[in-house]
Parts: structure tokens; C-alpha cells; sequence
């Protein structure tokens, strides 16, 4: 910048200079031939090098002179005007130097989100990133995009598929799976209870409780089933079941005229239909193995009042701890003012948030 600022400041001195001697444009052109001279003394017998300096005064010279006059220099016009031109790009540079190469850098958070927005949608590309950004009221450049993605090491798109959690979740929606368990009673009368769980939310249907499972027992509450979902707007895409002869082809021909595909697990592979049975032992340990079952009617009150508090206030893992019915917890800060209220007469306690926030009580 010093340099530049000489530099014009020299052009200015010797245009002021020839202004006002304008008749002693010859003097000028001696003290060139000069210049040169005293150039040419420092460097006998070798190739003639112009310093910096040099190379600044004449060209500063040069544009005080005709043309038809630059005969008296040593260099060739092409020099001179490539002097002149180095001598105007040195002034940018320095200046793009101090101000900063470039647009000006983007802020922490600006990049975070790019990175996010990279790592969750792997198939969008720069352009599609910088559209996202668009509708947020941030403008920033496509080259801008990649350059932060591939600095974080995210390639152009697609960047790989899914995982395996992304794509079982994003399957999940529309996925029912059904099975049967048996209670036995007090009198050791076997009862059937037939359930449907959902995959996306985890919430559980008591479908029916009986001793004799047959054909026109499976087939109404199939229709019961899917005639409520419809009406909450969770249709079923897939039905999974195991292979037990009480799901009868009437049974899987209800959800076929629904359009949802009936899907049987391999024989003997209980992995294939994991919600279900993971859920038949939650409702084991926690509820029928600890309760004297009387008869078909106490069994099914029992099963309804738990199956609420399976669906309204059990936390689940597989739902980041949420419950199926997909309710939140209060805002404020009251963790302490809570209360115990009991489930299945005492056999489970579970807590809620007092109102009033007076002293906690059962």
C-alpha cells in the first residue's frame, strides 16, 4: 500500500513539474538518459537489471513523455508498459490483503447449519441446501455450500443412503403388527387376547378377549380395528402376524380390501415380529403374571385400564421416552410438585404433575 501511494505520489510531482516547465520537456528527457546511465555504470559487463526503484521512476516518467519520445529509453515500450501495469496490480493486492480475500466469512452458526442440513438430507445438493436457506431469510452461495460441506467432509450428493434407524423409522408409518397370548385364570380356563400394536408410535390396541378364538371372532374385531384407524387418519399399509391358524383368511382378506399387504413372519422366527412380542412380555411382568384372573370379563377390564396407562403414560425407548399418546409435559419449572396415583389397584404407581403445585401427596 506504502508503495502505491509513492508511487501516484510521484506521478503527481513530476505531472506538476512539467505543467509548469512544459518548454524544458528536453531537460526532462536528459535527466531519463541519465538515469539510465548511472544504471548502466552499476552493472558493467553484465545483463542490465532495473531495481524496483528503477522500474518505478521510469515508469512514472513515461507518462509524462510522448511516445514518439520513449525512443530514449533503454527498454522497449512493452517494458514500460508492463511496469505500469505491475506497478497498478501490486496496489490491489495489497489492498485485497488488508481488507481479506473474498466475500466476508460466514458466521459459526451459518456453518452448523449447512453441516446439518448436509448430514440429514443426503441426497439435496448445494443448490437445494442453498434454496432451504432461501426460504429462511439467509441468502449465501451455492460455492459457498460445497465449499463447507466438503470441508466437513461431506461430498456432492448423494452422500449415501439412509441408515438403518432412518429407514426402518421412515417404514414404520402405516405398520401394524397383531398376535395373540394366552391368561390363564384362576379356575385354569385358558383366555386368548388378541392386540395390534402401531410401529411408529407404539400404541396399543386391545383388540378382544375370548376362549374360542375362531373365524367370526377375528374377522369383527379386524373390521372394529380398521374402521377406528381409518377414522384417526392412520391407515395400515402392512400387517405383520405370525403363521397361527387362528388368523384365518377371512381375518387378513379385512385389511386386504383396506389396501394394506399381510405380511407372515417365518416359522419359528419371533424376531420377525419383535414389537409384538417384546409387548407381550411388558404386559406380562407387568400386569397379568401379578393378577388373579377371575373370569373373561375381569381379564378384560384389567387389560383396558392397562392398556390406557400403556398408551397415555409409559415411557418408551424406542420414542426417545415419549408415550404413545403423544402428549408433552407441562411448561414451567415444577419438577418437585408432583403426585402418585395408582394403576390396577396399587400394582402400578405412576406419577403426575400437580395443578394447584401444593405439597405432594398419594
Amino acid at each position: 500500500m506504502a508503495f502505491s501511494l509513492l508511487y501516484l505520489g510521484l506521478c503527481r510531482a513530476l505531472s506538476l513539474i512539467v505543467s509548469s516547465r512544459c518548454r524544458e520537456a528536453d531537460k526532462d528527457v536528459e535527466l531519463v538518459v541519465l538515469r539510465q546511465v548511472r544504471v548502466l555504470e552499476r552493472q558493467l559487463h553484465r545483463r542490465v537489471q532495473y531495481r524496483p526503484v528503477d522500474r518505478t521512476l521510469l515508469a512514472a516518467l513515461s507518462r509524462l513523455l510522448p511516445r514518439e519520445r520513449w525512443r530514449a529509453f533503454l527498454v522497449t515500450l512493452a517494458t514500460l508498459l508492463r511496469w505500469h501495469r505491475e506497478a497498478g496490480r501490486r496496489k490491489w493486492r495489497v489492498w485485497r490483503r488488508r481488507r481479506g480475500p473474498g466475500r466476508p466469512p460466514m458466521s459459526p452458526q451459518l456453518v452448523e447449519l449447512i453441516v446439518r442440513l448436509g448430514r440429514e438430507n443426503r441426497t439435496w445438493g448445494c443448490v437445494r441446501i442453498q434454496g432451504e436457506l432461501r426460504k429462511l431469510g439467509i441468502r449465501v452461495g451455492a460455492t459457498s455450500v460445497r465449499r463447507v460441506l466438503r470441508r466437513h467432509g461431506q461430498g456432492p450428493a448423494p452422500r449415501g443412503g439412509p441408515t438403518w434407524t432412518e429407514f426402518l423409522r421412515a417404514q414404520a408409518k402405516g405398520i401394524l403388527a397383531t398376535d395373540f397370548f394366552s391368561v390363564g385364570t384362576v379356575l385354569l380356563k385358558r383366555l386368548y387376547v388378541l392386540f395390534a400394536i402401531e410401529h411408529v408410535s407404539r400404541r396399543a390396541h386391545l383388540l378382544g378377549v375370548t376362549d374360542h378364538p375362531g373365524d367370526a371372532f377375528v374377522t369383527q374385531v379386524a373390521r372394529d380395528l380398521v374402521g377406528d384407524l381409518a377414522e384417526a387418519g392412520r391407515p395400515v399399509k402392512f400387517l405383520i402376524r405370525d403363521r397361527d391358524t387362528k388368523f384365518t383368511a377371512s381375518f387378513d382378506e379385512v385389511f386386504r380390501s383396506e389396501g394394506a399387504e399381510v405380511i407372515k413372519a417365518p416359522v419359528r422366527a419371533p424376531q420377525a415380529n419383535a414389537l409384538a412380542e417384546r409387548f407381550v412380555r411388558t404386559v406380562r411382568t407387568e400386569c397379568v403374571d401379578w393378577t388373579l384372573v377371575l373370569g373373561r370379563r375381569h381379564l378384560k377390564a384389567v387389560l383396558r385400564e392397562y392398556f390406557r396407562h400403556y398408551n397415555e403414560q409409559r415411557p418408551h425407548r424406542g420414542i426417545d421416552l415419549g408415550v404413545p399418546a403423544g402428549r408433552t409435559a407441562p411448561e414451567g419449572r415444577s419438577e418437585f410438585a408432583v403426585h402418585r396415583h395408582d394403576v390396577l389397584g396399587g400394582l402400578i404407581h405412576p406419577t403426575r404433575r400437580r395443578i394447584d403445585l401444593g405439597p405432594a401427596g398419594d
